[in-house]
């Protein structure tokens, strides 16, 4: 495991820090999260600047116009959505992502051991810890936790376009769909091999889980230079409850409906184009998916 250090010396220049705050993410109220950060960030370390949101891929904007004005830490203050657009720009950069998480999911922050009550999360910036991990892209497009096709993308477009959110809508949704959602059939190359296969869900893996401690992939490991491909084959209806008490137990490993196969890249075609999912936000692509990681080449700040 591959971890920096990074020490203030009496001095020497604070660092600077660029809060990107997405006021709709989740369903936490971010009111009170600049009046945290000015009572418990550490001023002796950090000078420190607060940016909102205020439309999609506006975080990622924020966050190049902060390289340029020179800050070289950037908190996300919202969901994986949030985290998705800043880290896209800091990959294989000096730079580093920090995280307060408030989300719906919060899948790379549980990933990661960061605390979701927000000021343990500010504390824990003040360590300045950084850890490497890798980042992914599905056909270009970055990703840090999961990415996929099937059932699940389905169920997350739905999930994005509802006027609730949280994981009792989340249930209610995949509930109501399982009942009437038909699997397709993919052609997947890995490691030169090809696969053939129906297929519920295929979901691109880098880290353990989506969110909200349901965990598609148990043992992945963000600093592996390897995806957790999971296949989740067709399975009986009535099959559905006991799957997701896998899911939410940390032992759908183990079940006989799920594959898992580990690459650093692989290519999946499918009979037509539709909906994915990109760490929790839906997407449309076409046919042809080229998955690839990148080996350590984002820096976040850990516990």
């Amino acid at each position: 495991m591959l971890i920096c250090f990074h020490f203030n010396y009496l001095g020497v220049e604070k660092e600077k820090v660029l809060f990107i705050i997405n006021p709709i993410s989740g369903a936490k109220n971010k009111i009170r999260i600049p009046d945290l950060i000015k009572k418990h960030l550490d001023l002796k370390q950090f000078d420190f600047e607060i940016s909102f949101t205020e439309a999609a891929k506006h975080a990622e904007k924020l966050t190049l116009d902060g390289i340029k004005s020179g800050f070289n830490k950037f908190i996300a203050v919202g969901g994986d959505g949030t985290i998705n657009e800043i880290a896209g720009v800091l990959v294989n950069t000096s730079n580093h992502l920090g995280i307060i998480p408030s989300g719906s999911g919060n899948g790379l922050s549980r990933h990661l051991g960061i605390p979701l009550n927000p000021v343990e999360a500010i504390k824990n910036i003040n360590k300045n810890k950084v850890l490497k991990i890798d980042s992914c892209s599905l056909n270009g497009r970055p990703f840090f936790c999961t990415a996929g096709v099937g059932f699940d993308a389905h169920v997350g477009k739905l999930f994005a376009d509802s006027k609730v959110r949280g994981l009792n809508t989340y249930v209610k949704t995949t509930l109501s769909e399982f009942r009437k959602y038909n699997p397709d059939t993919y052609k997947i190359t890995i490691n030169d091999k090809v696969y053939l296969k129906e297929a519920f869900l295929i979901t691109f893996a880098n880290s353990a889980q989506y969110g909200n401690n349901a965990y598609i992939a148990p043992h992945a490991d963000i600093q592996d230079g390897l995806l957790d491909v999971c296949i989740v084959k067709p399975f009986p209806k009535y099959k559905i409850v006991p799957i997701g008490i896998r899911l939410f137990k940390g032992t759908i490993d183990k079940s006989m409906y799920l594959e898992i196969i580990r690459a650093p890249e692989v290519k999946v075609e499918r009979t037509s184009e539709g909906p994915l999912h990109v760490d929790g936000e839906p997407c449309h692509m076409g046919k042809e998916l080229l998955i690839k990681l990148y080996t350590q080449s984002l820096g976040v700040l850990v516990p």
